[in-house]
């Protein structure tokens, strides 16, 4: 039996036969590495531009949006965590729909981008590269929605098709990475970096969580970091706190330093700061519910299977990720 070696994301997971990486969708068959997700997206909505969240990049704009099981992050208070902590043989909803079939969707759609979002896309990455590549020859551009634990070679290649990011930090300390999100925090701050050196338009966001990354000091610590990195003209999100999956002990609502955090980031100066603490106030009056479905999009959902689905681990119904098997 031969092992291999994931080098997509700093857990460099070593794969034993038939088994998964950390990230539960790219697995060891027969000595290969396979994306079990590629083609197979379980979330695919239009979405508006804002909600990703991207206020400077397409604004007002609809935006196709797919995703996949699977997540090479473990936050205990996700809040996708049926698509990210589950992998693809878990889901109930498993759509067909190769690179080119979610571009012809998307313009069906009237959607001018699309967004690789709700789990964390680093996990298809082959799935983003592909179909980014088919959008971008048809004129349309791509967003990259994560959490960016990847490594850097990996992730210049991709830049090479993307268009913009909305890269979620979840806090500027290390410890809460690995106690909250089993990862670290220098490679995202690595990937940031990365990401607006190769010309991808970059927004950032925070979710801001009471008693566990709220401290003012810390939060005035990545306000810095982000204007002394990325720029001042870095858009810059604070999201408010829903109690979900394993956090659900913790209050929905901001305490009064969650919102000084935020007045505080207009001393630093950072000139495009967004609130979003009265999330469903917010979302509805903003229509950040989907938007309707056009005939195409429905009749793709309306076809997929509903139930578990098992999928095949056949090797001509697998996609080997190219260049990244150890």
């Amino acid at each position: 039996m031969t092992d291999v070696a994931c080098d997509l994301c700093p857990h460099r997971c070593v794969i034993p036969e038939g088994a998964a990486g950390d990230c539960r969708v790219r697995v060891n068959l027969g000595g290969k590495l396979r994306a079990t997700t590629y083609g197979r997206p379980s979330a695919v909505h239009v979405d508006p531009m804002e909600k990703k969240p991207l206020y400077h990049f397409l604004p007002g704009r609809p935006v196709f949006s797919i995703g996949t099981a699977g997540c090479n992050m473990h936050c205990r208070n996700c809040q996708n965590w049926q698509l990210s902590q589950r992998g693809g043989e878990e889901m109930e909803t498993v759509h067909r729909a190769m690179p080119d079939e979610v571009v012809a969707l998307a313009r069906q759609e009237g959607c001018s981008a699309i967004a690789y979002t709700y789990n964390d896309p680093i996990v298809f990455y082959e799935y983003v590269e592909d179909t980014a590549a088919a959008a971008r020859s048809a004129g349309m551009r791509n967003v990259f929605v994560t959490a960016a634990f990847i490594n850097r070679e990996p992730l210049r290649r991709l830049c090479r098709v993307l268009d913009a990011t909305t890269t979620d930090v979840k806090a500027f300390d290390d410890r809460f990475y690995q106690e909250v999100c089993s990862t670290r925090l220098k490679p995202v701050l690595d990937a940031l970096v990365t990401f607006r050196e190769e010309g991808v338009w970059v927004e950032v966001s925070h979710l801001v969580i009471p008693t566990l990354n709220d401290d003012l000091q810390q939060i005035r610590r990545l306000c810095k970091w982000v204007r002394d990195e990325l720029g001042a003209d870095t858009p810059f999100h604070f999201l408010s706190f829903r109690p979900m999956y394993r956090m659900q002990n913790l209050p929905p609502h901001l305490s009064q330093a969650d919102r000084r955090s935020v007045d505080m980031t207009g001393r630093e100066p950072f000139p495009f700061t967004r609130r979003r603490f009265l999330a469903a106030a917010i979302g509805a009056a903003c229509g950040w519910a989907a938007l309707p479905m056009t005939r195409a999009l429905a009749a793709l959902q309306s076809s997929t299977p509903r139930g578990p689905i098992e999928l095949s681990l056949a090797a001509a119904d697998l996609y080997a990720p190219h260049d990244l098997a150890g």
